[in-house]
């Protein structure tokens, strides 16, 4: 069953260290399978707080988000992520 990672955005606290962790975590991704299917596109808040940007990605199985969420490559790149901004992350299963 297909599973999702959303990534919410709340607040950019250092713009030039988010980019970094683009740099280290972009290849994170190869070799796992990966669907992007929104990335800090326009976006509405039609309820609940605001955010600055969100991102979701697909995943064949939550087995295969956690491989790529969990991997030593990601791990990585992370800690750059959660000094240069505040998200929220969650993983679901699809219907």
């Amino acid at each position: 069953m297909a599973a999702y990672v959303v990534f919410i955005l709340d607040k950019m606290k250092d713009r030039e260290l988010f980019d970094e962790y683009h740099r280290v975590g972009r290849p994170a991704s190869a070799g796992h399978p990966i669907e992007r299917l929104a990335y800090y596109g326009k976006h509405e808040t039609l309820e609940g707080l605001p955010s600055e940007g969100v991102v979701l990605f697909r995943f064949p199985s939550m087995e295969a988000a956690h491989a790529w969420y969990d991997s030593p490559a990601y791990q990585a790149a992370l800690p750059l992520r959660r000094k240069a901004s505040d998200f929220r992350v969650l993983l679901f299963e699809g219907v």
